[in-house]
């Protein structure tokens, strides 16, 4: 993960949250105050942001003592200690909202992308993910699918190349698309190209693209047509796939899956923050 690029996105978050000042706990606590908070698991799976706790609370007071319990990748069952953060109050109280929201976020993906990937267990599909990820937040969503175990398809428009139904559309046909780009890149940037039936596949195979992805195919359609794709080209599924037809796909014969449900649609995980002062906890709730 890029330091810099984590930092300057803390930032961006606390501010914000923060605007003018906190007025609850300014107007409670004094700047002297120290405290403690401990983050605990509520859910069971994958547990995921030990730089955003790190770097976050360090951000908004270098003396900040944190110490992680559990690791990115670890998993983790209800009850467990995930960190300990020792400092000011005040800068525990304006860093708790963001961590958390972060953390439950990425905990979420890594645990998803866990589930999807043991689904492959026994072929040799591998599981990616997509670009359906939310604005601002793709740097630390992808990081939360490799750290669930799953690889990262193409970071952005800008490296790799994709055809898509509307760009085959306005191009005419994956032979022009395909031709065109050929003439304009250079020879370490890969062309995918969708298909949705039997002759686009074969289109795509004689137009000499890098990789066919099956745009919503069915597994049996998939298994049916990967004969007709050179073992030079990548293969690729996507569309209409979930945890429950998952394993079918894996089968087909496909050599990656990528799913966009891991970023667009999961459930936070759950994960709580308990205060400590003079020896005393408290559930904060959230």
């Amino acid at each position: 993960m890029n330091i810099i690029k984590l930092e300057e996105m803390l930032k961006q978050f606390f501010n914000e949250d923060l605007g003018d000042g906190d007025l609850s706990s300014e107007f409670i606590f004094s700047v002297e105050q120290k405290g403690a908070f401990s983050f605990y698991a509520k859910d069971n799976g994958i547990f995921c942001g030990t730089p955003i706790i790190e770097h976050g609370f360090r951000l908004l007071d270098p003396s900040m003592h944190i110490t992680m319990h559990k690791n990115d990748g670890d998993n983790v069952n209800y009850g467990d200690l995930l960190a300990v953060i020792n400092g000011p109050l005040q800068k525990l109280l304006i860093g708790e909202r963001v961590i958390l929201n972060l953390i439950q976020r990425m905990s979420a993906i890594a645990t998803a992308a866990n589930i999807a990937v043991r689904e492959t267990i026994g072929t040799s599909a591998k599981i990616c993910d997509t670009r359906k990820t939310v604005p601002g937040l793709r740097m630390l969503d992808k990081y939360a699918v490799r750290i669930g175990g799953a690889y990262n398809h193409r970071s952005g428009l800008y490296d790799a190349i994709m055809l898509k139904d509307n760009h085959i559309a306005f191009a005419g046909s994956i032979t022009e698309a395909v031709q065109t780009i050929r003439k304009k890149i250079g020879h370490t940037v890969k062309i995918e190209v969708e298909i949705e039936t039997k002759a686009q596949l074969e289109e795509a195979v004689l137009a000499g693209a890098d990789i066919i992805m099956f745009d919503n195919r069915t597994p049996e359609e998939i298994r049916a047509w990967l004969p007709s794709v050179p073992t030079h080209i990548v293969t690729e599924a996507s569309g209409g796939i979930t945890i429950d037809n998952l394993h079918a796909y894996a089968k087909s014969g496909i050599q990656w899956i990528s799913l966009g449900a891991l970023t667009h649609s999961v459930k936070a995980f759950d994960i709580s923050a308990l205060a400590q002062l003079k020896g005393e906890q408290t559930l904060v709730h959230h």
